[in-house]
């Protein structure tokens, strides 16, 4: 099989070897065993299932987390002559239907999704339809609970796999502890022995930890790049802070280009394009830069805030050097903005009063054993964000609670693209009767129609699928065009398990649990900058990895730098008469739109700067002292408040 593998390898991707970890997790996953594959970052990971793909029967199915990763694994595929596509929500309707055929006339042999795809009833009808060979997680740590991404809806991809019938699994990661390592591969049923790790140690990359005070920062960082040579990444944590250093950099005659989350995908895609084309020396970004961006040749990354965790920081270095010469990875490091890291943390923890929302929101529109869910707007009355809310179903899965059913869209709408008449004329007997129903039953406005599921069900016994697989069919035909929006989640509840004493106080507790794994998280991160012991060494024992040389000679630390992070200055607090002016501000504003009560986290939020559903439905953030203490600790904020509470009343 080896030599086969080795000329397959040459035929279709060009290279005469495998890396180390690709030959042993590409020959296990065509032995038909699962397999989990940790490698460094730009270690060659997706050529495992790339190549896989080729030789098994059926279709691949990769999952994904974010669209830039899809897109630059598509082009390199489309490179090598593997017919590879994605339905995501660049496409349009159009071609999302033209991938849908080819699937279905066996064309494509990687489909990639993100997990969030999973939802959409008509995607899980085609999908369901299909056989499939194999079921590829990309960025796999996302499954697991003490991993520092964790994405709660990759929890439901065991049971996908199952309901699919899909024989064969590959998790790949480049960041996994021993114990998150364990929790992937016990949710696949993979066995130990099929865990593959490379070495985590990079040799090339040179590790510095820089003391700095933030007023000195943009200069340090301008002295730093004035010495490389060659394209980089600058990290920081805050959307502005991209585009303040960003111009600063270019001021002084860097070619530098801001990049984060608040520009529209267009303006992301050209820069990261100009970046790719060596077009912008310097990409001063966000984390939202750099999942999929394959540049072998990057020279440097420097942090200028804090990452948000070992794992993070791990990741975004694993960006440079790829190509194997050198590469410097530096972080100008202090303590002045864990609070703004710490604070992305406070914000995803639930108050006590959103949860007991939620669970009486179950109690009352539970009609027949089931419950319907529209995420937005739940949130939007909880109070409760999005992402924990999606933890809290997962948890009241879990907990036998509740069982996700189905998901199905709210509003269907279709128009046709040929007259009416003439599309029944291409159907006889029960199926033209079975049209003419559907469509007598559809409210037109102009050339747009919307079926009337309800009375085709009380006037004809149609079921809900049977209508959604016909006008998926009169699509596919190009007959009709189909448009649907507003998913809606439906789940089962356990009533009894519902009602159980304390619930609601055994979630929170749950979400104080994890704040404080996340706080803890960052702490080790700051001793982690601040180790007398060799860096490289010390990052490659963190992954599990306990072969790295012991003091790897090209870390700040091997050459005697060991760094103490300080704050660059004290932070100021309001006056206790001024923080009273303005919570009290914040509570007659509430009072007059919401009847919701207040917690002592609602108000150190306000402070803190930290926003929530209610504060950008009721534009608190337009209050005076809304984030005037965002450079203060989340804690100290606490104390604080909670000290005033009496006079706050």
């Amino acid at each position: 099989m080896a030599t086969s593998l080795k000329a397959t390898l040459k035929q279709l991707f060009g290279f005469d070897e495998f890396r180390h970890g690709q030959a042993q997790t590409i020959k296990q996953l065509l032995n038909g065993q699962s397999s989990l594959a940790v490698f460094p970052t730009g270690s060659g990971k997706s050529l495992c299932y790339q190549l896989t793909a080729t030789q098994l029967p059926h279709l691949t199915l990769v999952v994904s987390p974010l669209l830039a990763l899809m897109k630059d694994q598509l082009e390199f595929l489309a490179a090598k002559g593997i017919a590879a596509a994605s339905i995501d929500s660049s496409l349009s309707y159009q071609q999302s239907q033209q991938v849908m055929r080819d699937v279905r006339q066996g064309k494509i042999k990687i489909l990639m999704v993100s997990v969030e795809r999973f939802k959409n009833e008509r995607f899980r009808s085609f999908i369901g339809s299909l056989p499939l060979s194999m079921l590829v997680v990309d960025e796999a740590h996302c499954i697991s609970e003490w991993g520092h991404n964790f994405r709660p809806d990759y929890l439901k991809l065991p049971s996908y796999r199952q309901q699919l019938n899909i024989p064969l699994v590959l998790l790949l990661t480049a960041t996994a502890t021993k114990k998150v390592k364990r929790d992937m591969a016990a949710k696949f049923a993979i066995e130990d022995s099929h865990i593959v790790q490379t070495g985590f140690y990079r040799p090339n990359l040179d590790l510095s930890i820089i003391p700095v005070a933030s007023r000195d920062k943009n200069s340090q960082l301008l002295h730093i790049i004035q010495r490389q040579s060659g394209p980089g990444i600058v990290y920081v944590t805050l959307q502005n802070s991209a585009e303040t250093v960003a111009q600063f950099l270019t001021d002084k005659q860097i070619n530098a280009q801001a990049y984060h989350a608040g520009f529209d995908s267009h303006k992301r895609q050209h820069i990261q394009n100009q970046f790719m084309q060596g077009h912008i020396q310097v990409v001063v970004a966000t984390i939202a830069f750099g999942m999929g961006i394959d540049k072998s040749d990057i020279r440097f990354v420097v942090h200028h805030d804090l990452p948000k965790s070992i794992e993070n920081y791990s990741q975004e270095i694993g960006r440079a050097g790829r190509d194997g010469h050198p590469a410097n990875c530096i972080t100008l490091a202090n303590l002045d903005g864990i609070n703004t890291v710490e604070n992305f943390v406070y914000g995803d923890t639930p108050e006590l009063t959103g949860i007991e929302y939620l669970l009486n929101n179950m109690r009352h529109e539970c009609h027949n054993g089931q419950w319907e869910l529209q995420g937005l707007s739940l949130s939007n009355a909880s109070n409760v964000r999005q992402l924990p809310m999606k933890t809290l179903l997962v948890q009241l899965e879990l907990l036998g609670i509740i069982k996700p059913l189905f998901a199905y869209f709210a509003e269907f709408k279709y128009k046709f693209l040929q007259e009416q008449e003439q599309l029944l004329a291409s159907f006889t007997g029960e199926r033209q009767d079975f049209l003419k129903a559907l469509f007598s039953h559809s409210r037109f406005k102009k050339i747009w129609g919307e079926p009337n599921f309800d009375s085709l069900y009380q006037t004809h016994k149609f079921p809900r699928e049977r209508i959604v697989t016909a006008l998926e069919y009169l699509a596919d035909k190009n007959l009709i065009e189909l448009q649907s929006k507003r998913i809606t989640e439906v789940f089962s509840i356990d009533l009894e398990a519902l009602n159980q004493p304390a619930l609601a106080q055994r979630l929170h507790d749950y979400f104080i649990h994890k704040e404080q794994k996340e706080i803890t998280r960052i702490a080790s991160l700051v001793r982690f900058f601040e180790l007398d012991s060799c860096l490289s060494h010390m990052l490659s024992r963190y992954f599990d990895d306990q072969q790295s040389p012991a003091e790897c000679g090209h870390c700040s630390v091997c050459r005697g730098q060991v760094a103490k992070l300080e704050y660059s200055q004290q932070a100021h607090w309001p006056t206790d008469s001024n923080l009273l002016t303005n919570l009290l501000g914040l509570k007659k504003h509430l009072a007059q739109k919401t009847q919701q009560v207040l917690s002592i986290d609602s108000y150190c939020r306000f402070l803190a700067g930290i926003s929530v559903p209610m504060f950008s439905r009721f534009k608190v953030r337009q209050l005076g002292g809304f984030a005037s203490c965002e450079n203060i600790r989340y804690q100290d904020i606490r104390h604080k408040v909670t000290s005033l509470w009496d006079s706050i009343g």
